[in-house]
């Protein structure tokens, strides 16, 4: 009976000593839940509660069913929204993965002042992004920019207006978007890049591959997990592109560079529709939910591929 109690009392105590190390595990991450939870999760909440309610912020809400959804279906803005955000993303995503990890791959190599490079190309992500859209539209101004100058002296007579024109405004949006993100991108695949063991690439040198094979069967691959990892920043980024379009654009000219995201906002605080703006920012979190579960997967196979 004794040892019976022993044990039970040992129980206990070892029951004790887990909650107490459990509650002093969640005291560490507790504010960064309430965090979470008061900016992030109760925000999320309310958005998809009031996306099936009217409410213009100052009269009662009243409920609204379906009708804020269905009202999509017809509203062109929102179609156009739409179209050039899926734009923006085909455009920026790949890009800015090939550039990045094209910069990587060049200043991985022993070359004289790579740390002043490297330095260079990161800037630009830690810039204020107000001054980096500002002095973007300043070099691509269509009558004085210095890159419309330069078209002309080699014999451009009607270079294009850029972020003036309705054609080419979000390209240059993209362009933006790729020079200021790629600093950012490069640095994660230069340490992707450190992490492979030398041992493979003396292996296939042995073995007579050349720099293609060994860039394809071995740094490819390699690289994969940070691949995957870029891929779905880079497009949960681009999905939920404001700040560069409305500093740089505001969504024009016309309705050339004005994504979801600038027309949730307009619908939310300038039209005050908010129940409204609360359909379209589910729409896009659905949107958003679905292409990264299909980035799991493809990913999933990719590594069974390799």
């Amino acid at each position: 009976m004794t040892a019976i109690m022993t044990d039970k009392q040992k129980n206990q105590s070892k029951l004790k000593r887990q909650i107490k190390e459990h509650l002093i595990a969640y005291s560490f991450i507790l504010p960064n839940l309430l965090g979470f939870a008061i900016f992030t999760l109760i925000p999320i909440g309310f958005s998809l509660a009031l996306a099936f309610m009217h409410w213009d912020g100052a009269n009662r809400v009243g409920w609204a069913g379906l009708e804020n959804f269905q009202r999509l279906m017809d509203d062109e803005t929102f179609w156009i929204a739409l179209k050039n955000t899926l734009i923006y993303v085909a455009g920026t995503v790949p890009l800015t993965l090939i550039a990045s990890l094209g910069l990587a791959l060049l200043l991985n190599q022993p070359l004289v002042g790579r740390n002043i490079f490297r330095t260079i190309f990161f800037f630009p992500y830690v810039a204020s992004l107000v001054a980096v859209a500002v002095v973007w539209n300043l070099l691509f101004f269509p009558s004085a920019g210095p890159v419309n100058e330069f078209l002309r002296a080699i014999g451009v007579m009607n270079p294009p207006r850029w972020a003036a024109s309705v054609d080419w405004a979000l390209p240059t949006v993209i362009m933006a978007s790729i020079w200021k993100g790629m600093g950012y991108y490069m640095v994660i695949y230069l340490a992707a890049l450190q992490g492979i063991p030398g041992i493979l690439y003396e292996a296939a040198d042995i073995d007579g591959a050349n720099a293609w094979q060994k860039f394809r069967y071995i740094t490819v691959p390699m690289l994969t997990p940070a691949t995957f990892f870029i891929s779905v920043m880079l497009t949960i980024s681009s999905f939920k592109v404001f700040d560069l379009i409305m500093v740089m654009t505001g969504g024009g000219p016309g309705r050339a560079t004005n994504v979801l995201v600038i027309h949730t906002y307009n619908t939310a605080f300038r039209q005050f529709e908010f129940g409204y703006s609360s359909a379209i920012a589910m729409v896009l979190f659905a949107l958003v939910l679905g292409i990264t579960i299909v980035q799991f997967y493809m990913e999933r196979r990719w590594v069974n591929y390799m």
